[in-house]
């Protein structure tokens, strides 16, 4: 695959704040953000990032410090399932911890001022018309919540609609797929919000998975990392990476220690590929995306497909 620098545009120097503190009632703490951006530019489109599993606002560098070399301001909270709080399985808050992790990423959007006044130099330059939302893992299912995905209640029935129509796009990162009986039986006693419905997730989205991708929480193959984008309706893109684990290459971290499937070409694709697709899902003027697209179909020797619908 050629480089791409026919549609990826020259990076510049950014600037990264932490913590930026957002008042969070009912929450028992205020929500940290990390607050990246380019130093210069202004109407600067915005990426709300959702970590997976024990992450936190620093995780996920090698995607972050791509997106705001090029263009992005990119807000990421840490959520309370991160390592870095130590709310334990005891916590009244644990139950519902993946509503407190929509509820951050809402909180974000409802308090864009409030984030702008933390940042010296970013005020009144982030575009409030142009936002998305990203995350790997469990993160990506908090995501797709705000794309409009909803959680089965026991009797298969759609939870509340916690879709938010200021989102206009999402990249979702090794989703989890449907549940029931696509779950080990560990993952259906513990995780009893992994019981995604997707027939409501009508915003343009990009799902990300890897074919060699076998989680424990399920019972099927790597295919099931893909069911965000067959099972919802509306404009999708599908990227499949080849020989792509959980991490995809190492996108949690620069030499993290949880990349099972280590490959520098493959996060470098991920990076440009990701954002090409939100640059033209947010411009719908941008052919980035269209262009990328080509580039890897046309690659005698790919590192991934991508379907459309």
């Amino acid at each position: 695959m050629r480089h791409p620098d026919e549609f990826v545009s020259r990076p510049v120097p950014v600037v990264s704040v932490r913590p930026v503190l957002l008042p969070a009632p009912g929450r028992d703490e205020d929500l940290q953000v990390q607050v990246s951006a380019p130093v210069t530019g202004d109407e600067l489109p915005i990426i709300v990032f959702s970590h997976g599993f024990g992450g936190s606002l620093d995780s996920y560098a090698p995607l972050v410090d791509f997106w705001t070399a090029h263009g992005f301001a990119v807000l990421q909270p840490t959520h309370l399932d991160s390592r870095t709080l130590n709310v334990t399985p005891e916590d009244p808050r644990y139950p519902e911890i993946w509503r407190f992790r929509v509820e951050d990423l809402t909180r974000i959007v409802d308090q864009l001022d409030r984030i702008e006044a933390g940042v010296p130099g970013l005020a009144g330059r982030l575009d409030r018309s142009r936002q998305a939302v990203a995350g790997h893992s469990w993160g990506a299912q908090t995501a797709s919540m705000l794309l409009g995905a909803r959680v089965l209640d026991t009797y298969g029935e759609p939870g509340e609609d916690l879709s938010d129509p200021r989102i206009s796009a999402g990249v979702l990162l090794t989703p989890p797929g449907t549940g029931g009986t696509d779950l080990t039986p560990f993952a259906a006693e513990h995780y009893s919000f992994m019981n995604p419905d997707f027939t409501g997730m009508t915003t343009p989205a990009l799902v990300v998975a890897g074919d060699k991708d076998q989680s424990a929480l399920t019972v099927r193959g790597p295919e099931w990392f893909t069911d965000p984008y067959f099972l919802s309706p509306g404009s999708k893109s599908l990227l499949t990476l080849f020989g792509a684990e959980h991490s995809l290459g190492g996108i949690s971290g620069y030499a993290s220690t949880e990349t099972t499937d280590e490959s520098p070409e493959r996060v470098a694709l991920l990076q440009r590929l990701t954002w090409a697709f939100l640059r033209s899902a947010l411009y719908p003027t941008d052919t980035g995306w269209a262009v990328a697209s080509a580039e890897l179909t046309e690659d005698t020797d790919p590192l991934g497909r991508i379907e459309t619908k």
